[in-house]
């Protein structure tokens, strides 16, 4: 199922099951996962897109193996919120794959994660070449690190109410 609402999607996670965030782009998708207490997102590993059925394939295996909870995508808005062309094909993948997967898939905004990620990378002093090879799932760890902290939140507000 798909959710707009973070409310809606928290309650939709089983406790104490993993998240995976996605950073998708038009040759790869970046993939991050959580721990258990949805507290840290840590970048996983890119996958090569070929075509939505190999590429969710690939996804599928990565989110049985490690019995993850649910999904978050990054969305691309564009600078001024407004939604283009690479939003509406990551809305599109998240209604495919949400035929193809019973889990909970919620989208977050991901603007700036890749200059955010691109930036950690060089204070890092990691290599150009290096940095190519992996700055689509550090961006997915930004990606979802955000709704984790969001998801942090509204549990804790949960929690005191």
């Amino acid at each position: 199922m798909i959710f707009e609402d973070a409310h809606d999607f928290a309650a939709a996670v089983p406790p104490r099951r993993a998240l995976a965030g996605l950073d998708l782009g038009t040759a790869t998708i970046g993939v991050a996962v959580s721990d258990a207490f949805l507290s840290v997102a840590t970048p996983l590993l890119t996958i090569r897109r070929k075509k939505f059925t190999l590429d969710a394939e690939a996804l599928i295996a990565i989110l049985e193996a490690r019995a993850i909870g649910g999904v978050i995508l990054g969305l691309p808005r564009n600078m001024d919120g407004s939604e283009g062309p690479r939003a509406q094909s990551t809305r599109a993948f998240a209604r495919n794959l949400d035929r193809l997967v019973d889990l909970p898939i919620a989208f977050w905004d991901e603007r700036l994660s890749t200059v955010a990620a691109e930036r950690a990378l060089l204070e890092a002093d990691t290599s150009r070449r290096r940095r190519a090879e992996v700055i689509d799932h550090v961006a997915a760890s930004y990606i979802l690190q955000g709704a984790l902290d969001r998801l942090r939140n509204i549990r804790g507000a949960r929690d005191d109410g």
